[in-house]
């Protein structure tokens, strides 16, 4: 499938959020998927990931994480812009991010090329999100999220978020993908989030790899091919099953 890459300005209460689009070329109807980014923003290693989901017949958007905050178009180095990205955490803000999610859904509601139905994914910081998506917004009918942080401490970033405390209000189907190496999301705080789905019937499965956090990145040691392989089939067939 041939795919094509651009960029967007979607206007929301505080400005604009800055969005990266990757859809597939052609005058076909696709699903709205949600690609939600981790803490470094809109990255080359992120718009590849991006390239990989939309390969598979959906229109992938990813708005700016930092939208609230930072100057439009902001990406962060990995390597140079390491404690800059960690501490945006402190800037975290749960109402800010739930209004670009609205907007963005808002925009591609209308879009010619989307065909009505709206999934979400994210990892790490935009794992949250992906799980805060399908539990505030009815439009999103399957969510997959990727080692999520802050879920089992119910905190965005630094901020307060009870988004756990939200699971009750989930209709769809969750992908939970979690690293066993991970020192962000420790056993405890997995079996929390699993316990809290199954006490709400939740719809979900779960996919634990022997990996690191962030290991679908795909620069650096963390990277592990092979998982990041597995975990986007699981992805696909649960958004094409939903």
């Amino acid at each position: 499938m041939r795919i094509t890459d651009s960029v967007i300005d979607i206007p929301i209460s505080f400005g604009v959020v800055r969005s990266a689009v990757v859809r597939p070329v052609g005058d076909a109807r696709h699903p709205l998927l949600l690609c939600f980014a981790d803490i470094f923003g809109n990255t080359d290693a992120h718009l590849r990931m991006m390239r990989r989901l939309a390969g598979h017949g959906f229109v992938v958007v990813s708005p700016e994480p930092w939208a609230h905050h930072l100057p439009v178009g902001t990406v962060l180095d990995f390597d140079a812009d390491r404690d800059r990205a960690v501490a945006c955490q402190d800037i975290a803000d749960v109402a800010a991010a739930d209004a670009v999610r609205a907007a963005v859904i808002d925009r591609f509601a209308s879009d010619d090329g989307s065909d009505g139905s709206t999934f979400a994914m994210g990892f790490c910081y935009g794992g949250h999100l992906a799980f805060r998506a399908a539990a505030t917004d009815v439009r999103v009918r399957a969510a997959t999220c990727c080692y999520a942080t802050g879920l089992h401490r119910d905190r965005l970033g630094n901020s307060e978020a009870r988004t756990l405390g939200l699971a009750g209000d989930i209709h769809g189907e969750l992908l939970l993908v979690w690293g066993r190496q991970d020192p962000h999301i420790p056993a405890e705080g997995r079996a929390l989030i699993h316990r809290t789905l199954d006490e709400h019937g939740v719809r979900f499965e779960t996919r634990l790899y022997d990996a690191e956090h962030a290991f679908g990145r795909d620069v650096g040691p963390r990277y592990d091919p092979a998982a990041t392989d597995a975990a986007i089939a699981a992805a696909i067939a649960l958004f094409q099953r939903s």
